[in-house]
């Protein structure tokens, strides 16, 4: 299906998925879009909307199975207004998730378990929402790969993760609540505005009456924003993400800067969770 406005496809019907879990795909250009929207397809979610361009083009088989909306991602408060519009409109308690283009959700043993399996497990913790980490990828060598863009040969950053307290209004350290930074965002923070340093993001979540997500990737109800419950460790996931790396090298102010992303803390991304657990970039909490 295919719609010129999220307004109109809210009205549609058929078109707002009865039941979840859904994945909004926030498409800012051209790269890797189809690898994008086949990952979330293959790791289990049940509809797949694709906000981008109306000029941008997809392969036909992924016509059939993406609803399509025409969307400006240059508009101010693109992404949260995307998001909160889908809030409003998709059943209460349906499971949601949201990325942009150049992203790839990875959850603890998923390559045997999907994310719907996951997610029935984190709600049977009475948890409505989940932590995941932005891990940066990037490609080893930029003369041969200029946008930072290859899936053959993926690095990411093995160490250099740290988390500081969250401050509420008044200072105070907020409950189970941290902000947490490494990769890209971290090595190259003078290219990165300091708003923008952050790698969690509130990304799975269940739909309710009120909810609103605010620009920091934070949601107006504060428990959605904890890592964890009060009694025990919970699931987390990593979005292993080639925005960071194209932003830095797109961009004039940094790409003249940049001359390769390795580090003697690089290491090949293998595309599996277990690699991601083994650097403790995701939590399996209780789910074994």
């Amino acid at each position: 299906m295919h719609f010129d406005s999220l307004s109109t496809m809210i009205k549609s019907t058929a078109a707002v998925p009865p039941q979840g879990p859904l994945a909004l795909v926030l498409v800012e250009d051209e790269v890797e879009v189809a690898t994008t929207l086949r990952h979330h397809q293959q790791i289990g979610f049940k509809s797949l909307i694709a906000c981008m361009p109306a000029a941008f083009s997809l392969p036909r088989d992924l016509e059939d199975i993406v609803i399509r909306v025409d969307y400006d991602m240059t508009a101010p408060a693109a992404m949260e207004n995307a998001v909160n519009m889908l809030i409003t409109a998709l059943p209460t308690g349906t499971w949601m998730y949201y990325c942009y283009n150049a992203e790839y959700l990875f959850h603890p043993f998923c390559e045997t378990r999907t994310v719907g399996e996951m997610l029935a497990f984190h709600s049977e913790e009475r948890r409505d929402a989940m932590l995941t980490y932005v891990i940066d990828l990037y490609a080893d060598d930029l003369a041969e790969h200029p946008n930072a863009v290859t899936l053959d040969r993926a690095h990411l950053d093995r160490s250099g993760y740290y988390a500081l307290a969250r401050p509420d209004a008044k200072g105070h350290p907020k409950e189970r609540q941290l902000d947490f930074f490494g990769g890209l965002r971290w090595r190259y923070e003078e290219h990165v505005p300091a708003s923008r340093r952050k790698i969690d993001r509130i990304a799975l979540f269940k739909t309710k009456p009120g909810l609103m997500l605010r620009e920091d990737h934070t949601f107006s109800d504060e428990e959605y924003n904890t890592y964890a419950c009060k009694w025990h460790h919970n699931l987390t996931s990593a979005i292993c993400s080639f925005r960071t790396a194209k932003a830095l090298k797109l961009n004039p102010g940094s790409t003249f800067d940049i001359d390769t992303f390795k580090w003697h803390n690089s290491a090949p991304f293998e595309w599996h969770s277990r690699q991601l657990l083994d650097l403790g970039l995701m939590e399996p909490g209780q789910w074994f």
